[in-house]
């Protein structure tokens, strides 16, 4: 194996970059990057050929931030002859452990998107010689780790293959959702899609559950404050702007004209503590690791805003404050995870509770 291959959204590749080296260096495997801007690709050159799969396996893609996508490459296919371009991808397969899944992909970009067309007509082909040399399993299988292919244009292909437990099972490592038509912005979709990444399905029944007590910061118009609604939730919501009418009239959600950074809930039950508030993200760290510390809420999702350049470093900070702001309330050890959404743009969203 050569390295790591990563995705991330187009333009935050030097963010993912600087991640990745610093990662990897704490566990002890070192390399460089290689990226073009824009184009929603980084791969890590590892200095030592073995080191790639280590990564695969012992770098959590769950532990990073701008990452959607990881896999160990073999190499780049470069001029595929237009008449047998499967025969060196197949070349570049042969060391694979046991496939039990093919995915063929491309960069989410407007030049990726292009060659989608053509991706799907060669996986058919390239799925059926792999079977034929043993590289995938004749049916697919989830237990397996999975043989990547990504098409960088129509005679560049970068082979390679994922472990099960440390890929994301999305195409292009993406969670598409549906924008419901009731709900007053888009985004509502960021706040949908973080439960559904940060909270285990098995556990949606009890810690996303109807009946529940909630607080949105920043809640105008509604986009997040829908997100609790429709499971059964009670929300205060707390904004100087003006709420959806339909929300309001579900009886659930309780207007609060205040300052966010002031706003005291009524009672000691807030289970939820929701935050997309358009402020620095230093101070809306703090904020939440507040309420956190001192028990106001059991958990809490929120979105950091980022700075046009060292992106990557203004989250670290603001992580830093929440851990001191943890460690000055003597509140315990925490769960914390941080996530460059596909529904976000300038912003990550960050899940935090204290460990129970």
């Amino acid at each position: 194996m050569a390295g790591l291959a990563l995705y991330c959204r187009t333009g935050f590749e030097k963010d993912l970059a600087n991640e990745v080296l610093e990662k990897s260096a704490a566990l002890n495997v070192y390399g460089y990057p290689e990226l073009k801007a824009n184009s929603g690709l980084v791969l890590f050159h590892c200095y030592q050929e073995q080191d790639a799969d280590a990564l695969a396996k012992r770098l959590p893609l769950s532990s990073l931030i701008f990452a959607r996508q990881l896999f160990a490459f073999s190499e780049r296919c470069e001029q595929l002859d237009t008449n047998d371009r499967i025969g060196p991808i197949l070349n570049g397969c042969i060391e694979f452990p046991e496939c039990g899944e093919l995915r063929v992909e491309h960069a989410d970009s407007t030049e990726g998107r292009e060659i989608s067309k053509f991706c799907r007509k060669i996986s058919v082909p390239l799925r059926q010689a792999l079977r034929g040399k043993r590289i995938l399993t004749p049916l697919e299988r989830s237990n397996l780790p999975v043989c990547h292919v990504y098409f960088e244009d129509s005679t560049t292909a970068i082979v390679g293959y994922s472990y099960p437990d440390n890929n994301s099972p999305h195409p292009l490592g993406i969670l598409r959702l549906k924008f419901p038509n009731e709900a007053p912005s888009r985004s509502t979709l960021k706040l949908d899609e973080a439960f559904q990444l940060f909270i285990p399905k098995k556990e949606h029944g009890r810690r996303l559950s109807g009946g529940l007590h909630a607080v949105d910061l920043g809640a105008c118009p509604g986009g997040w404050t829908y997100q609790l609604v429709k499971r059964g939730m009670f929300v205060e919501a707390v904004d100087n702007g003006a709420m959806d009418e339909a929300l309001m009239a579900t009886g659930q959600v309780r207007y609060c004209p205040e300052d966010g950074f002031k706003f005291q809930p009524r009672k000691n039950n807030v289970y939820w503590l929701v935050c997309d508030m358009i402020e620095q993200p230093q101070r809306v760290a703090k904020l939440m690791a507040t309420w956190i510390a001192t028990k106001r809420c059991e958990e809490t999702v929120f979105n950091l805003k980022l700075p046009m350049k060292k992106r990557y470093e203004s989250v670290k900070e603001a992580l830093e404050i929440i851990d001191q702001c943890i460690d000055q309330h003597r509140a315990g050890p925490y769960d914390l995870q941080v996530k460059h959404l596909y529904h976000d743009r300038e912003e990550v969203t960050v899940h935090l509770r204290l460990k129970t």
